[in-house]
């Protein structure tokens, strides 16, 4: 994902954040917050560039141009520290006596409070939007399905002879058999952040995705956030995984003793999730 270009694109036209989205296969929440986090503006006025990019390693951006830059720098210090002696002698690069003194001055002062309170109520609202996002992908980890990875099924192929010709029936029909087969998607194709592993290996090439149980888990802990389709689906996703788990349980029951161990982790992970 090359974030610089789609901030450009969005700093350039009158492209809408909905549009964006949708034209970069973007969750909007993620936008939006990416938007707020880095400061983009369509603003051709606006001020001072060169030093408010000094600060925007430190997120969010300043929009005061009545701080000097070491106030700005010990505005966004203090969003990140909560902590004003910590802010003022990160700011100022002075000894821990002065910035003990200095900071709470500079803490009091109208318009660094102000700008304070501001980068306080921003960054509340990008919290919100990064745990929207949270949510969702624990979502999509929780529902992902075998099918967007891979395709399988089964296929006719034509029976070859020793000249690797395909063989012919007394009909003059081409001869065939039922083939099975398993092809894995382009990575271009899929979400790879739900992908914790791919390796080949003597058995072929093999995908292991992000933890379902863990993400069932963490979503049945918060069903009201949820829309009413997604709970369906937890709930299902859940009897599914129950179901799972009593077939398994069965299996090792009926096993040996050196099975114990596999079957009180699954029982621990079943009963995480279902908490």
């Amino acid at each position: 994902m090359n974030w610089d270009e789609i901030r450009k694109e969005f700093e350039t036209s009158k492209i809408t954040l909905k549009a964006l989205a949708e034209k970069h296969d973007i969750k909007i929440g993620t936008l939006k917050s990416r938007k707020s986090r880095e400061g983009w503006s369509r603003d051709p006025t606006k001020k001072d560039a060169t030093k408010k990019q000094k600060v925007a390693s430190l997120e969010p951006v300043i929009e005061s141009d009545d701080l000097t830059d070491k106030q700005k720098m010990f505005c966004l210090y203090y969003i990140k520290y909560f902590n004003a002696t910590k802010a003022y002698q990160k700011a100022y690069e002075c000894s821990y006596a002065v910035a003990n003194v200095e900071g709470y001055r500079n803490l009091v002062k109208p318009s660094i409070k102000n700008e304070i309170e501001r980068l306080r109520a921003e960054r509340q609202q990008g919290v919100f939007l990064d745990g929207m996002a949270v949510l969702q992908k624990y979502i999509d980890i929780a529902f992902a399905d075998i099918t967007d990875f891979v395709e399988f099924g089964q296929e006719k192929r034509p029976e070859l002879d020793h000249n690797l010709e395909p063989m012919i029936d007394e009909n003059g029909d081409e001869v065939t058999y039922s083939y099975s087969y398993v092809n894995f998607k382009n990575s271009d194709e899929v979400d790879g952040t739900l992908i914790t592993e791919v390796k080949k290996g003597k058995d072929g090439v093999s995908v292991k995705l992000a933890d379902k149980m863990k993400a069932l888990e963490f979503l049945s802990k918060y069903t009201d956030l949820l829309s009413d389709f997604d709970r369906k689906r937890l709930q299902d996703e859940k009897l599914k995984a129950e179901t799972e788990f009593t077939q398994e349980r069965t299996k090792l029951l009926k096993g040996t003793k050196k099975d114990t161990g596999m079957l009180e982790s699954l029982i621990d992970a079943f009963n995480e999730a279902n908490k």
